[in-house]
């Protein structure tokens, strides 16, 4: 079990602004994910953090903008985290999970900055598919997760901040590094879909099947047969906390990982069957994020329902 510090006053406003900081981070990727899908990673070229030299672009090309647009939506996203870590260190004491969550938020936010300048200065954007750049951003990836991970855990925390909690069961807790997989297949698999798009659904099989084809081409048909065992391990996971008869909002969080595993299951094979137009993709990454943000409050959940009185 883990040790609890005393508990502060509920803060209903630092909770609602977690979840607030939580929504502007996800437009953040959201809109990072449109940087990629339509080649605009080389919008402000080599530079970083100016922008083609200045600090604010003139007359931009929309490839400028999109980029620069994404840089500044990443500087409100940092001072909101930055101004959530020291709201949560003047309410909660230093021991508390809360400030803990608080402040990996801020750590996972200043390497997810680094992450994006150093694709941009290794020039790991618009038509590059290196093996580097597949590596690159996949770390990425990893890495936003664990920021999406932390800001949740700081809200959930929070409203709740006396709430004990310990190891959850294996069935769920494997749901997260198997959520990680998923997502680091997905994200190579949409690189593929943007470097080498496919005229119909059977050039983009032929493209599968070549010896010639890029790795990026062939690791990327793995990521379909990987999402759905995923979304049935998940599923069964949630069934099984659902077996378990636990509190009402474990079980509301549960039903929200089985809608949301549906859900992410459908867009993905509308988007491989419209050949990954750019809105679907980022409705692919939405549903994506959503459905990791309610994993990890299953597992948080479903650890602290197990300590409740039944």
């Amino acid at each position: 079990m883990v040790p609890i510090a005393p508990a502060p006053p509920r803060s209903s406003n630092f909770t609602r602004f977690a979840w607030g900081v939580l929504a502007a981070n996800l437009a953040v990727i959201l809109w990072g994910a449109l940087v990629r899908a339509s080649g605009s990673g080389a919008g402000c070229g080599s530079h970083w953090p100016l922008c083609n030299g200045d600090v604010v672009p003139h007359s931009p090309q929309i490839q400028t903008v999109i980029e620069f647009t994404h840089r500044a939506m990443s500087a409100v996203a940092l001072i909101a985290v930055v101004a959530l870590a020291v709201w949560s260190a003047r309410v909660f004491p230093s021991a508390h999970r809360v400030r803990k969550a608080a402040l990996y938020s801020l750590l996972f936010f200043g390497t997810e900055a680094l992450l994006g300048a150093g694709l941009v200065l290794l020039q790991l954007v618009a038509q590059n598919a290196s093996g580097g750049r597949a590596f690159y951003l996949s770390m990425h990836l990893v890495n936003t997760e664990f920021l999406l991970a932390a800001l949740a855990l700081t809200a959930w925390f929070s409203r709740d901040s006396a709430l004990p909690w310990s190891r959850p069961s294996a069935i769920v807790a494997a749901t997260l590094p198997l959520a990680i997989l998923v997502s680091i297949t997905g994200v190579i698999a949409a690189l593929g879909d943007t470097l080498f798009p496919a005229a119909s659904l059977a050039e983009g099989i032929r493209q599968d099947l070549s010896s010639n084809a890029s790795f990026l081409i062939r690791l990327r048909s793995s990521h379909p047969f990987l999402a759905v065992f995923a979304a049935a391990y998940f599923i069964a996971a949630a069934f099984s906390v659902l077996r378990s008869k636990p509190l009402p909002l474990t079980s509301h969080i549960a039903i929200g990982v089985v809608i949301l595993s549906v859900a992410q299951l459908c867009a993905g094979a509308v988007n491989l069957a419209l050949l990954a137009p750019i809105a679907m993709q980022i409705l692919h990454l939405l549903l994506a994020d959503l459905l990791w943000i309610a994993l990890v409050l299953l597992t948080v959940q479903a650890a602290a329902k197990e300590l409740r009185p039944v």
